[in-house]
């Protein structure tokens, strides 16, 4: 057995002093030198015992082997107080170490004892080799209450750190511990002489501790703050969050989801949650299991809404299922995370959104509705007065006919001046008349109404076809000719009626052809274009730009450029349409002697 302790003692020391090493080398943070520190005296206890082994043969004396044996009693001494050192740390990085300057004093005392044990004999009575073999002096058994309840209350410090922090004592906490009972209690056991022990078994055993210390601290990284960070991030999310096993097995979850949705769900982690949810059928939540296995079949993340009352309270949340996929060896699905977004702010305010958006555009639709009322009132205020005075002068003409028959003075002359009187009469009721029967035309075509109208989906190439084909003969008969251009796919989708948006569309291309007088071979371009999320429908036309007291009055009265022949309405109820039919817009710009370009503005859902 003693050809093999040189080896193990070497090893030993070889990985003490490694750790020791690489402990500090990238990182530099307080704990991380305490550590380095812990290495350090267990490099200087087993060195001590390397000692002990190669003079034990020269040196007889055994007063003389217990100063060497002393070296590894002032890293046991000092071990205790750097382990308490490392909890208080990691319970609070920002930790004054120095208050706790009086925890040396009992291994300063300690030290002091066993150089001077051969004139007091109070640490040991009788030295030996094997530590079952000690006599034990009475100041050795507080030396060793000592060490131990110190050791202990690191312990307990850094186990009960480590739930606050990570809500579970970790696998790396656990290894801490291991490898620092691995040579303590064996040591505690040989010295209350429960069992034999050599003091060259230490070695072995503090070869465990620094196996287990290296795991911890370098693999899963025990002491590093990303992992407590990434819990504290975790447990101040708003969104609600589970993992759920295979079998649905709940083996985690935040606060979020402890706080609320557990309560709701009636269960605590480690319940069944397949079962949980169907035994509570009134959640609303019967085919989420489902939703689990198309996402762990397609590996994809599956998202559906869900709402519940819950205490009177109506909740909206957006459940996002994803895999969780292992990293080692075959990929494969090991679980699920389900995410549960509460989105009922959201919701309320898309409710207040469109009912505001509703009576915005209700409140636009009785504006629109008051000007063309007020449009219609006053174009037609004139025609039906000059009617009510062509029907007086009638009136009269019909009783000066009358008061003349059977009068001698009265001549055929004088009856057929009066009967031309009354043809100019009704010439001018039927001018008035044709009038008030455009503007009725005008506004039965387009008018808005203040039903809701049917939403029906049209594509651009169903919409260009339309216009081609009812423009077709008005466009031939005035020699002009169309220019489609078309720089948005034709598939593109457009919501509304198509049927208004065509009237609208042959309105500005009836108004861009009269614009030139029956000049011929003119063109007028129509261009469709997509800008973000709207559709841009343009007629453009070269016939000189509009008049500048009319730019400014453009959809905000009805207007016409046509003089005589125009009432206002066309143009003032496309804008309407476009307003109302499809919450869209109608801009235009114009230059004086060139053209004017109207631009039909709808927004794609």
């Amino acid at each position: 057995m003693d050809s093999y302790i040189p080896i193990l003692l070497s090893i030993t020391l070889a990985a003490t002093l490694s750790l020791a090493y690489f402990t500090t080398r990238k990182q530099k943070s307080i704990i991380y030198t305490l550590f380095k520190v812990l290495f350090l005296l267990l490099s200087l206890h087993v060195f001590a015992l390397m000692l002990l082994f190669f003079f034990k043969s020269f040196i007889t004396n055994m007063d003389g082997l217990m100063y060497i044996d002393a070296i590894s009693y002032f890293s046991t001494c000092n071990l205790p107080v750097v382990l308490f050192f490392i909890a208080s740390v990691y319970k609070d990085k920002d930790v004054n170490l120095k208050k706790y300057w009086y925890l040396l004093i009992v291994p300063t005392i300690s030290i002091i004892m066993i150089y001077t044990n051969p004139f007091h004999h109070l640490f040991c009575k009788n030295y030996a080799i094997n530590v079952s073999d000690v006599e034990l002096g009475p100041y050795f058994y507080i030396h060793m209450i000592y060490t131990y309840i110190l050791m202990l209350v690191a312990f307990i410090k850094i186990i009960k750190e480590s739930i606050n922090k990570a809500g579970f004592v970790s696998f790396g906490t656990i290894l801490i511990i291991i490898g620092a009972c691995a040579p303590i209690i064996p040591n505690i056991l040989a010295s209350l002489q429960i069992i034999a022990m050599e003091t060259y078994i230490t070695p072995i055993l503090y070869l465990i501790t620094a196996i287990c210390f290296y795991i911890s601290i370098f693999k899963l990284k025990a002491f590093d703050a990303v992992p407590i960070a990434l819990k504290n991030i975790v447990n101040i999310m708003a969104d609600a969050f589970i993992v759920v096993e295979k079998d649905g097995t709940m083996t985690y979850s935040n606060d979020a989801f402890k706080n609320y949705l557990a309560k709701i769900f009636h269960i605590n982690l480690n319940d069944n949650f397949y079962e949980i949810i169907k035994k509570n059928k009134k959640i609303g939540l019967t085919h989420i299991k489902d939703l689990i296995k198309k996402s762990e079949k397609n590996n994809t993340i599956v998202k559906y809404d869900w709402d519940i009352t819950y205490h009177g309270n109506h909740k909206y949340f957006e459940i996002s299922i994803q895999p969780i996929i292992s990293n080692k060896g075959k990929k494969q699905v090991i679980g699920s995370l389900i995410i549960f977004s509460d989105t009922t702010q959201h919701m309320l305010d898309m409710q207040t959104i469109q009912n505001n958006q509703q009576l915005l555009m209700e409140r636009e639709r009785l504006a629109s509705l008051g000007q063309l009322i007020g449009g219609i009132a006053h174009n037609l205020k004139t025609p039906i007065m000059s009617i009510s005075g062509a029907a007086e002068g009638l009136t009269d003409l019909v009783k000066e006919y009358d008061s003349s028959i059977g009068d001698p003075e009265v001549t055929n002359d004088d009856h057929h001046d009066i009967a031309k009187d009354m043809k100019e009469w009704i010439e001018k009721i039927k001018t008035y008349t044709s009038y008030m029967s455009d503007v009725i035309t005008t506004v039965k075509g387009q008018a808005v109404t203040l039903s809701e109208e049917q939403i029906v989906s049209f594509d651009i190439d169903e919409l260009v076809k339309r216009v081609d084909i009812l423009m077709k003969h008005e466009l031939k008969n005035a020699l002009v000719v169309l220019n489609v251009q078309m720089n948005t796919p034709s598939s593109t989708t457009l919501h509304g009626n198509i049927v208004s948006l065509v009237q609208v569309i042959n309105n500005m291309i009836s108004n861009a052809i009269q614009a030139y007088n029956g000049v011929p071979n003119k063109e007028i371009n129509f261009i469709i274009d997509k800008k973000e999320n709207d559709i841009i429908l343009s007629i453009q036309d070269f016939a000189g730009g509009l008049p500048k007291e009319v730019e400014n009055k453009l959809f905000k009265e009805m207007i016409t450029t046509k003089g005589k022949n125009g009432t206002g309405l066309g143009l003032f109820m496309s804008y309407s349409t476009i307003r109302a039919h499809f919450n869209g817009n109608i801009t235009f710009e114009t230059e004086q002697g060139k053209g004017t370009t109207f631009h039909i503005i709808i927004p794609v859902k």
